[in-house]
């Protein structure tokens, strides 16, 4: 998608750092629940929820990290408002966490959780189609389609989907 956006080799780099550690507040998640088979409790859902500020905390600071911040803190938000940390909407998403959060699901629906099993390259990228305009920005969702349909998608890791 940053490709398609032709961003420059600068955005690039900070896209796979920010990639590479957006999930970086997960360390303070009591262990074990990560990995839960079944529904979270509104305490556990709580503390999965945190983990974009916690990572945000973590590398605020540290000027090698300074690009990565907007991938770490943003790539839950939704385009309608209903994600989270800050319940942002739209383009008050700064774009490295719209961008991060399609990648990210991607990557998640096409990975095998404890709670199900992993969807088919082409069933996540259809759900990427269908959540455009809900969850994702409908423009960035749009060549993130045609991106995978040119099969420039890999799904072998977060980072060769994001870039």
């Amino acid at each position: 998608m940053a490709r398609r956006l032709d961003w420059s080799d600068d955005r690039l780099q900070a896209l796979r750092l920010g990639a590479a550690i957006h999930d970086v507040g997960k360390v303070n998640i009591r262990p074990g629940l990560l990995q839960k088979p079944g529904r979270l409790d509104a305490e556990e859902l709580a503390a999965i929820r945190a983990h974009p500020v916690e990572g945000a905390w973590l590398i605020a600071g540290v000027p090698a990290f300074e690009p990565a911040l907007p991938y770490v803190l943003f790539h839950h938000e939704r385009w309608d408002g209903g994600g989270y940390p800050t319940g942002r909407a739209g383009t008050e998403i700064p774009i490295e966490g719209r961008l991060l959060a399609i990648a990210d699901a991607f990557d998640a629906m096409t990975s095998l959780r404890p709670y199900r099993d992993r969807l088919p390259s082409v069933d996540a990228a259809r759900e990427v189609e269908e959540c455009a305009g809900s969850q994702f920005d409908p423009i960035l969702a749009e060549l993130f389609v045609e991106a995978h349909s040119a099969g420039e998608i890999v799904t072998e890791s977060l980072v060769a989907v994001a870039v």
